[in-house]
């Protein structure tokens, strides 16, 4: 553990194992686990979880109740709104055209290129060895399936899958498919009974 952890709230946690800079900001209640690395000037908000062998770059920002499960990799300039899941092994790209060299055969440097992002809105989830190829921004409470390629926006609430990553359902907040409604372009949520209104290709909360 690094001396970071001394400058924390009193209630985060980060095992002796983790490593987390300094230079880090960790909110109160979030956990930092086995192996994982906290880069400098990361933010994560309260309660946060970061599983064994994640990886948050370098100006990460993460909203709060935020989840990244074991070995996720999320490559600077990601943001995560509150509420987001990403699954095991999953890889944020930050890179349009990766190479290792210049076309000199000169190791590139950090300077050398321009760093993209992934954006993740509220509540949305990146299901388990997913990879989101910036710039790409998924949507609210939208659902990634595992093993996808996300190579283009998703929209709130759609749950995508494949190769690359098309969508295939509507979901709720709860995280389930929606099922039709009684009157036309309506949604329901099975779970909560929470209605949604679809209108071309894109999905809204009906109005209460």
């Amino acid at each position: 553990m690094t001396d970071a952890a001394q400058a924390q709230p009193a209630d985060v946690r980060i095992v002796p194992s983790a490593d987390v800079s300094p230079e880090a900001v960790i909110g109160s209640g979030s956990s930092v686990w086995h192996l994982a690395q906290v880069r400098e000037k990361a933010v994560l908000g309260k309660n946060c979880i970061v599983g064994r062998g994640a990886y948050v770059g370098t100006g990460v920002t993460m909203g709060d109740n935020c989840k990244l499960q074991n070995y996720a990799l999320v490559y600077e300039p990601a943001v995560l709104e509150n509420g987001v899941f990403v699954g095991p092994a999953v890889v944020f790209t930050n890179d349009h055209f990766p190479r290792s060299i210049d076309p000199d055969g000169n190791l590139k440097r950090g300077d050398d290129w321009e760093a993209v992002g992934v954006t993740c809105k509220e509540g949305s989830s990146i299901g388990a060895r997913s990879v989101c190829v910036a710039p790409v921004t998924i949507g609210r409470w939208a659902l990634v399936a595992a093993g996808s390629v996300v190579t283009k926006d998703v929209p709130d609430f759609a749950l995508v899958a494949g190769v690359p990553a098309r969508r295939i359902r509507w979901v709720g907040r709860a995280g389930v498919p929606l099922e039709a409604g009684t009157e036309p372009n309506t949604w329901v949520c099975p779970k909560t009974g929470e209605t949604y209104i679809e209108d071309h290709e894109s999905l809204t909360e009906a109005t209460k």
